[in-house]
């Protein structure tokens, strides 16, 4: 009785969280929904939008958001050698401890570290924009309201604010899909802001596409064994109805 007592508890403690999580969101308009390969109980995650989406983070989104639960290793998963990832994390310098007076130096990264964080501290990120700290990316498209659906709405709503429209704060942006209608961050993407080494035709539309899908990927690194197995665990059962179904006919069968 106890264990319910706690489990309803911290149920409502739980939603109680969530509603006013909700509340301090501010309006916002409802994003358009767009299909995702990764939707549905059979959904998948395309690779190469993930390999793009990656280009588009490292070359615009790392500059401001962090992605602390990735590692440079983490990227094979997206259809790339351990040769590429190698070569992908050299590229990035992150902290190698201190010399022999005592200063702090840096080193090339390896397949095993974390994601360089863009600022030393939470301070010296809301300093550099706007006063608010940009968030955490790793699971963003799980916690973020409207998940992948209003990442890429807020990614490509950025437009001209009605002639009522007047900024909360200094640096405020007008975009319909973001938390009161607006946003500390300024439009990050254009057209041909992005190399996409296969040739895809770098549009702001097909950046943001692309971006939200690796961060879909991101936050659900294993979507595609969990539905696999699911799957598997209908196939079970269906065969264990029909076999119940079969055993029963047979042991009534003398009955009827």
């Amino acid at each position: 009785m106890r264990l319910r007592l706690g489990f309803l508890l911290g149920l409502l403690a739980s939603l109680a969280d969530i509603s006013h999580a909700m509340a301090q969101a501010g309006p916002h308009d409802r994003p358009p929904h767009q299909v995702w390969s990764f939707e549905g109980p059979l959904g998948r995650f395309d690779l190469s939008a993930v390999q793009r989406g990656y280009a588009v983070y490292a070359q615009v989104c790392s500059a401001c958001h962090g992605m602390k639960s990735m590692t440079y290793g983490d990227l094979a998963a997206m259809g790339l050698t351990m040769e590429q990832v190698s070569r992908i994390a050299a590229t990035q310098q992150v902290p190698g401890g201190v010399d022999a007076q005592g200063d702090p130096v840096t080193r090339a990264a390896t397949p095993a570290d974390h994601f360089r964080d863009p600022f030393a501290n939470p301070e010296a990120a809301a300093a550099a924009n706007n006063g608010v700290a940009p968030p955490d990316q790793s699971r963003l498209a799980l916690v973020y309201p409207g998940g992948p659906d209003r990442i890429y709405a807020v990614l490509t709503g950025y437009r001209e604010p009605p002639a009522a429209y007047r900024p909360s704060h200094a640096g405020a942006v007008y975009n319909p899909y973001a938390s009161g209608r607006e946003i500390a961050m300024p439009p990050p993407l254009r057209d041909g802001q992005v190399v996409y080494t296969d040739g895809t035709p770098a549009t702001t539309a097909q950046e943001a596409r692309d971006v939200t899908t690796f961060l879909a990927w991101v936050a659900q690194p294993h979507l595609e064994a969990r539905h696999r197995l699911g799957m598997q665990v209908v196939l079970y059962l269906l065969f264990l109805a029909v076999l119940v179904f079969l055993l029963k006919r047979r042991v009534w069968s003398d009955v009827h």
